[in-house]
């Protein structure tokens, strides 16, 4: 039994005096007249414990701000970008001129049902996070797929500033191949300059180094080596390591599935070179300094240059000539023949390649067999002997059928 019930009835089914039960009970008399005119008024619900919430609360959020900010919640939501408190307190700020604490944005969310707690998820204050001091400085690399609407499945290509988190280029291909890894790699060249370094998984569009053991390049990373850009891989099964443009890609898709389902890949690429915008110029970035965008973050220092080196290539490989008389060796992603002779048929053999000058010898006896400068242009490597055997010496046929008598 409540308190209440008992000064109440004390005073009304006893009719003990006001002063007498205050001091029983040890409360301020004006309580006890307070309680007994509730009583009188509302009946049995005056029993129950009444909030202590006052009854106006000059400093709480206005009514307009907290639909504006359900307003923004819902808008960005809609579009497929973030619409976390500290989203919505950046468009508050910069398009409403209204200032307000990510806490209370937080705290009006939850009230309204848009945030669900979440006690075990891991805090953002414990993760470890690196970036490039400078714009130019890495460069990531990945691609991605997406379907149109008819199931068509379509790859994306994308480079990504790890400084400013600024999108170099979003492109559309089916699929993504080497020799369009390095036309898209030259073409963001082309706009935004030469980085330092790249960093990418270790797809074979973007390096060799696992497919077969032999020290080769592909055209990727030879233009790479050419223009003195160091190139990052990531480590087997560690997608972390490239997380920036992992989270791109997310980030991308998410929008891309509240827009109209794309009909064909041009389609698809309009709405990718719309989200670009969106992202580099208008959108803030939560990870950048003061939520900024990525332009104004890429576009406030100097860029980093790549450091030059030697242009050379060594390799040793061991390897076995053909039953065809020749040797494959493959330079900046094209395959190229060597001939040798079929005299030397399957002879084991190790190869000295110093960028396009290589020598071969006999793995056995050590003989040199061929030395060349090898012709990027062509796929096959002609010995520049004559094609055929020995030529027949001149004179009388000896299978000659003797002229009749």
């Amino acid at each position: 039994m409540s308190k209440a019930r008992l000064i109440i009835t004390a005073v009304v089914v006893e009719n003990r005096s006001p002063s007498e039960v205050a001091k029983t009970y040890g409360v301020a008399r004006s309580w006890v007249y307070k309680l007994v005119a509730r009583y009188r008024t509302e009946g049995d619900s005056a029993f129950e414990p009444r909030s202590r919430r006052p009854r106006s609360s000059p400093d709480a959020t206005a009514a307009s701000t907290v639909a504006l900010i359900l307003e923004h919640r819902r808008k960005l939501a809609r579009q497929g970008l973030d619409a976390g408190p500290d989203t919505i307190r950046w468009h508050l700020e910069h398009h409403d001129h209204v200032r307000v604490a990510r806490a209370t944005i937080h705290r009006i969310l939850a009230r309204n049902g848009f945030i669900v707690p979440e006690p075990k998820k891991r805090p953002r204050s414990s993760y470890i996070r690196f970036a490039a001091e400078q714009p130019n400085e890495c460069w990531q690399s990945d691609f991605t797929h997406y379907p149109l609407a008819d199931g068509t499945d379509i790859e994306i290509l994308s480079w990504l500033d790890d400084h400013a988190r600024y999108a170099l280029r979003i492109t559309t291909h089916q699929p993504v191949t080497a020799k369009i890894v390095l036309a898209e790699f030259r073409r963001a060249i082309g706009e935004h300059g030469t980085p330092a370094s790249t960093l990418t998984d270790n797809g074979m569009v973007y390096t060799v180094r696992f497919a077969t053991g032999r020290g080769g390049r592909n055209a990727f990373e030879a233009e790479l080596h050419r223009l003195g850009i160091t190139q990052k891989n990531s480590r087997p099964n560690h997608p972390t390591t490239c997380g920036k443009v992992e989270r791109f890609q997310l980030t991308m898709k998410r929008w891309l599935d509240k827009q109209p389902a794309p009909t064909t890949i041009s389609d698809l690429q309009t709405l990718l070179d719309t989200f670009r915008t969106i992202y580099n110029d208008e959108r803030p970035h939560k990870s950048l300094p003061h939520r900024a965008t990525p332009a104004t973050i890429y576009h406030a220092r100097p860029k980093a240059t790549p450091t030059r080196r030697d242009d050379t290539h060594f390799r040793v490989r061991h390897d076995r000539i053909d039953n065809g008389g020749t040797i494959t060796l493959r330079v900046n992603s094209r395959l190229h023949h060597i001939g040798i002779g079929r005299t030397h048929a399957r002879t084991p053999i190790i190869m000295l390649i110093d960028n396009l000058d290589i020598r071969i010898i006999n793995a056995t006896t050590g003989e040199i067999l061929r030395t060349l400068t090898l012709n990027p242009n062509i796929d096959y490597q002609p010995t520049g002997k004559p094609i055929g055997g020995p030529s027949r010496p001149y004179g009388p046929r000896k299978n000659k059928r003797p002229e009749p008598k």
